[in-house]
Formats: C-alpha cells, sequence, structure tokens
C-alpha cells in the first residue's frame, strides 16, 4: 500500500545557537535533520531500529529514512522549545544543548542503534578536536567497514554469518570444527600481539607502560593472561597495577532513584592521582599505592610500589586509553592493546514492522547485547549481583563505552577480537529451562520508564530464544570447549584464574 508522509506543524522560537567559540551563527533545523540521517545511515539506515509498539507510529509517519529523519529533528526543535530561557537572545542553545537533545530524543523513542551510532561519532570528533586522536584514527560510529568485513568474511567461510547457519551447525554436531577454528584464530591474534609489542621494543621506542582496554565483558582477563604468558617466555617482566584501588569512596558515587551508582565513567577514578603516580614510576620514583576495600567502599590504607628497571607496567582497565590517564606521557612510552567481543551474525527481525516499507527483515546482532549476556551470568555466579540489575545499569554501562572506549579505539597498537561464533550456543544453557538466570517479563513491570533496559530485554531474550543452544553438559565438557576459552571466563570452568571470579 502507498504512504503519504505525515509532517508536523512545529513552532520555532528559537533564532540562533552558540558554537564553541561563542560565536551565535542562525538555528538551521535541516542541520539536525542531516546529522540524524547521518547517524542512521551508518548503521544501515533506520529499520535495524524500529521497535513494535515502541516507535511504530514513527515509521509510519515517517515512511522513509529522510522522513523519520525529518520527523525526529522535528521533535528536537520541540524539545529545545520547552526550554524557555532559549528564547532570550543572550541565552540561546549551544551546540552542545543540541546535541544532548538529539540523544534524548533517539533514546526516548527507541532509536537506540543510531543513538550510538551518534554518540560514538560525536565523541570522537570530540577527541579528534581535543588532539587525543588524529583523523586517520577516527572510528566514525565504531565499527568502520574495514574492521567488519574481515569478521563477517570468516564467519560467511564457515557457514556462521547468520543464526540459521549458527543453529545448523549446532543440530548438525558440527560444532567441534567451528570452536576448533575460531579458537585458532583467537590465538593467532594473540601471536600477532606479542610480535608487535616485540618489535616495539627492539625498535627505537621507550615502552613501559602496556594497556589493556576495551569495553565491559569483552574477554581481557583471559586475552592479557595468554599474552603475558607468550611475552613471558621471551623474558619480559611486568608489573601490574590494580586500577580498582583508585576508585573514589563510595560516598563520592552518588545513587540514582534506583540506587544505583554509575561505576563505567572514567570519572569514578581519582584519574589526578593515578597520572601523577603513573609519571613519577616511569621517573623511577616509588609511589604510595592506595589500597581499596570494596566491601567498606573507602581507601584502607596504602602499598609502595615502584617499578624496576627491567619491569614494563601492565594496566587492564576498561577506560585505559581516556586521555587525561597518560597526560604528560609520551605517546612511544605506551603500547596500547583493545579488546572487544564483535562476532558480526545477521538474524532474522522477529520485530520487522507490519506496514509494507520493502525492508529486508534482517539485521545484525548487537555486540553489547552478547557482552550483556556474558556480564550478567559472571554477575549472578560469581558476585551474587541479580540478573535484572544487570539490564537496568547497563545504560550506564554503554554511555562509558561510546565516550572513552570505543571512540578511542584508534589509538590501539593491536586489537584483538574477543567475540566468538559459538558464544551464544554456549551461554543459552543458563538462559533456558528450569534453572534459567534470565528475568521474567514481570520483573521488568515496576521499571516501565526504563525504555533501554526494556528495549534491550526483548530485543535480547528474542534473540536467545532464536538460538539452538548447546545442552549443559557439552558446555562443561573441557574436550569441547577448551578451559582456556575466552567465553570459560563467564560459564565457568576456565584453566585461567581469573581474579574478579574469585
Amino acid at each position: 500500500m502507498p504512504y503519504t508522509v505525515v509532517t508536523m506543524a512545529v513552532i520555532n522560537k528559537i533564532g540562533k545557537i552558540m558554537k564553541r567559540n561563542r560565536a551565535l551563527v542562525t538555528f538551521d533545523q535541516e542541520r539536525i535533520q542531516r546529522v540524524i540521517l547521518r547517524a542512521a545511515q551508518d548503521i544501515g539506515g533506520f529499520e535495524p531500529d524500529y521497535v513494535s509498539e515502541i516507535n511504530d507510529r514513527i515509521f509510519a509517519a515517517g515512511a522513509t529514512d529522510e522522513g523519520i529523519a525529518a520527523f525526529l529533528s522535528d521533535m528536537v526543535v520541540v524539545c529545545l522549545n520547552g526550554i524557555p530561557y532559549h528564547e532570550v537572545s543572550n541565552f540561546p542553545p549551544t551546540v552542545e544543548d543540541i546535541q544532548n537533545t538529539v540523544i534524548h530524543v533517539l533514546r526516548s523513542t527507541g532509536f537506540t542503534r543510531t543513538a550510538d551510532a551518534f554518540e560514538c561519532f560525536r565523541w570522537g570528533h570530540h577527541w579528534v578536536r581535543e588532539g587525543a586522536i588524529s583523523e586517520e584514527q577516527f572510528v566514525r560510529s565504531g565499527y568502520p567497514d574495514e574492521h567488519m568485513e574481515p569478521l563477517l568474511e570468516w564467519n560467511r567461510e564457515h557457514g556462521c554469518d547468520t543464526v540459521e547457519g549458527l543453529n545448523e551447525i549446532v543440530r548438525e554436531g558440527k560444532a567441534n570444527s567451528l570452536i576448533a577454528d575460531a579458537h585458532e584464530s583467537f590465538e593467532r591474534a594473540l601471536d600477532d600481539a606479542a610480535t608487535a609489542l616485540l618489535e616495539r621494543l627492539d625498535g627505537e621506542g621507550d615502552v613501559r607502560i602496556i594497556w589493556v582496554s576495551g569495553p565491559s565483558s569483552s574477554g581481557k582477563t583471559t586475552s592479557t593472561v595468554k599474552l603475558l604468558e607468550r611475552l613471558g617466555k621471551h623474558g619480559l617482566t611486568f608489573r601490574m597495577l590494580n586500577l580498582d584501588d583508585y576508585f573514589w569512596p563510595l560516598i563520592e558515587h552518588p545513587t540514582d532513584w534506583i540506587d544505583d551508582r554509575n561505576y563505567e565513567t572514567p570519572e569514578a577514578i581519582d584519574i589526578q592521582l593515578l597520572n601523577t603516580h603513573l609519571r613519577a614510576l616511569l621517573d623511577g620514583e616509588t609511589v604510595d599505592k592506595p589500597i581499596y576495600s570494596f566491601k567498606e567502599g573507602r581507601r584502607t590504607g596504602t602499598e609502595a610500589v615502584a617499578l624496576k628497571r627491567d619491569e614494563l607496567l601492565l594496566l587492564d582497565c576498561l577506560h585505559g586509553f581516556y586521555p587525561p590517564m597518560t597526560e604528560g606521557i609520551p605517546p612511544e612510552r605506551s603500547f596500547r592493546v583493545y579488546i572487544e567481543a564483535m562476532n558480526p551474525l545477521y538474524e532474522v527481525d522477529l520485530m520487522k514492522p507490519l506496514v509494507e516499507m520493502n525492508w529486508t527483515g534482517r539485521r545484525l546482532t548487537r555486540f553489547e547485547d552478547v557482552r550483556l549476556l556474558r556480564r550478567m551470568l559472571r554477575d549472578v555466579t560469581h558476585r551474587n549481583h541479580p540478573a535484572l540489575a544487570t539490564i537496568l545499569h547497563w545504560h550506564y554501562v554503554r554511555a562509558g563505552e561510546l565516550f572513552s572506549i570505543i571512540p578511542l579505539k584508534g589509538l590501539a597498537d593491536v586489537v584483538i577480537n574477543g567475540g566468538m561464533p559459538f558464544d551464544l550456543p554456549a551461554l543459552k544453557p543458563f538462559f533456558a529451562g528450569p534453572d534459567s538466570i534470565w528475568p521474567r517479563p514481570e520483573d521488568l513491570e515496576q521499571y516501565a520508564s526504563f525504555l533501554d533496559a526494556r528495549i534491550r530485554y526483548r530485543r535480547s531474550a528474542q534473540l536467545l530464544e532464536s538460538v539452538e543452544g548447546f545442552s549443559r553438559d557439552a558446555v562443561d565438557d573441557p574436550a569441547f570447549i577448551p578451559g582456556d576459552a575466552v567465553i570459560r571466563e563467564f560459564i565457568g570452568g576456565s584453566t585461567i584464574r581469573i581474579p574478579h571470579n574469585d
């Protein structure tokens, strides 16, 4: 059936905006429409953001990507006009005000993928302006084609680039070879990372710090241990610095209305103290590193730490690439390893709209949704943390990633993929059956205003339902999934000591 694009009559009282240099320029709504459309195009259009009973009326009203972007830009204008002081000529909205409002509108209407692409692009540009990364290191929405295509090609060659293909491999009992090939590919990536560092050390650079960074539950611990094993064979020694000891006291982490705290931002750490200690250690000085008690929520003492001349300082940190941490430290003194679980997998979109918009009905799974399942299992098993709380907290996790992790991955000397094509079948037994840790739908009822959690819950539940899982006996068998596989960090049975699981 044909569609008529619905337009809105929007009153706009805003005549000017303030640029970052405080210059006033004419307000141009079309620029807002263009940036929203560009963010959608970076994820293949608005189609992946369709969620029935959430934003289906906006899709029906907009009808096309251009129409939807225009509709959303109208909503941005409505929100901006709702702030009375913007009508005063001396207090127009700033560029940052407008960008914050774009994010608010996108997330408030369920366009979470578009919002993520916009935020990553926005903060990437911020770091370019700050001089922290170059234009060549700018990764736009976080996952440029040159990064994703090799991963997709590997999955295509192994017949697991779709949920249907992966399910067929599991049903036909062919997972053994897939697991072996994926594990071998991961080991080669670690070999390459070790070689790259050794070449840096043999060259003219004066590397003293190794940073391991990446989003939550990407497999950093397993990857780091295995990388250090390789480097240790070459006689390298390391001094590990636990950055959790630099957390601010609990009283300085304000709670939100559900009594949750945001530990996922780099500002949760005393960065000034950390930076001072790093520079002192590189200068051969001894520092009094704080000792933090999570049980008491405060620092309980200090420990004298020094870096020997033949030691490398190793730091495993979510926000290890965050520029203020290394302020005043020459870049050539750092070697950066970025680890993220990235397994591109096409799924059938069961939330495909009923309207006839000539869409494919297919989309890539969200990497962060698989990481959410990993973290949820770890939280329940090792931290006595309810699975529902992990979902409700995830918006903090995602905000931190889009600000100071993913946009900065262009700084990495090496990138390691901690995502495996067999992750979902290995996780499935823990989220199905009578012993499932997956929250019940009614558990979310009192959090109806948590739209991010509701969308993520529906999307992840749908993904889990569509995946053919391994049996629990198979998952527990080290002859089936190796004991040093990354997924063991979350499903248990790892032959590598995982400190945060102790």
